[in-house]
């Protein structure tokens, strides 16, 4: 049933993307990009739910220091090598000095490399792909002498699926989280539920509500034209991570501010809510005309859109800005962290 389902997302995404998928050449004005000055390195990582490869990016500026993580998460049919150059993220490491590592999804596991955010079993703390990418997360923390109260998650798509559910069941290992064209934790269960999720239908899971506070601050970019993973889905994630209107936390947020602007010849809509000393914790960038891409990619990587707001730099100034550091983990509350059976 599996590949069943990863057909009939990748037909979703092929009647969305319109020649914005894998192996899209890249326009002949495309700049020859930067010689990086870092290593990119591969590795991988096995626990009981199984073996997972990744690489990791140490850029040379900061060496000798504890840097911030950004994790990455491709989407399907992309890897580490395909992600890294679409978003840029490795060039923006060597210019601001953070390391970033890109889990890789395994063939065995999905035979379109899409992380399994729509099974039930992938959904909880220290089960399944959740755990392994934790695992991930926390022996490059180790490994690289990295700041663990700087570490975010960020994806694509299906990654950006997975990104909400790491936020979700590990807050005390993450302290932001980017969703690029992705969907809320827990938005599907199976494969009608996702497909059903994908196309912005609303599917109802007792485990999460649009009331269940996430604490960690999130950022949000979808195309209001994706035909791949509707736009309503990002108002999902807004929603999941926005506190009941009773809830103490929602004194602390200011009133939500809306902001109309254009880049790189496409339209946007960026609305903001912002804590007691005015730093944004949660952003959603609407980008009018777009699709399934990621915004201000470079075209040398699958699944970018190189005009429109530069998803990759704004997520990297709402991580980084101001130094935002993950909560204590005594101010986490335990739902948040669901542990599997």
């Amino acid at each position: 049933m599996l590949p069943r389902l990863s057909r009939s997302i990748l037909a979703l995404m092929r009647r969305g993307l319109r020649g914005l998928g894998p192996g899209a050449p890249a326009p002949r004005s495309a700049k020859r990009a930067p010689a990086l000055e870092g290593q990119f390195v591969l590795a991988s990582y096995t626990n009981r739910s199984g073996t997972r490869s990744y690489k990791t990016y140490i850029p040379a500026r900061g060496r000798g220091q504890s840097r911030p993580l950004v994790v990455m998460l491709h989407g399907c049919k992309q890897n580490a090598d395909d992600f890294a150059a679409g978003t840029r993220m490795n060039e923006l490491a060597d210019e601001m000095g953070f390391i970033v590592t890109y889990p890789e999804q395994a063939a065995e596991a999905n035979v379109s490399k899409c992380w399994n955010w729509f099974r039930s079993a992938d959904q909880y703390r220290d089960s399944g792909e959740p755990s392994l990418i934790a695992g991930i997360t926390r022996e490059v923390i180790v490994r690289n002498d990295v700041d663990p109260r700087r570490v975010y998650v960020a994806g694509l798509s299906a990654g950006g699926a997975m990104a909400a559910i790491m936020g979700r069941t590990y807050p005390d290992l993450y302290a932001a989280i980017g969703i690029h064209s992705g969907l809320a934790y827990a938005s599907a269960s199976d494969i009608p539920s996702a497909l059903a999720a994908m196309r912005g239908r609303r599917f109802s899971d007792r485990r999460v509500s649009e009331s269940t506070f996430q604490v960690l601050p999130t950022i949000v970019f979808h195309g209001d034209l994706d035909t791949t993973v509707h736009s309503r889905n990002a108002e999902q994630v807004i929603a999941q991570a926005t506190p009941a209107e009773n809830d103490r936390l929602t004194r602390a947020f200011s009133a939500q501010t809306v902001e109309k602007g254009e880049e790189r010849g496409r339209r946007y809509t960026r609305t903001t809510r912002s804590d007691a000393n005015g730093h944004p914790v949660l952003e959603h960038w609407l980008v009018h005309g777009a699709g399934h891409a990621w915004s201000g990619g470079n075209p040398r990587g699958s699944f970018t859109d190189p005009r429109g707001p530069d998803a990759t730099r704004s997520m990297l100034k709402f991580f980084f800005s101001p130094r935002r550091e993950k909560h204590a983990p005594a101010a986490v509350s335990g739902h948040l962290m669901m542990k599997g059976a």
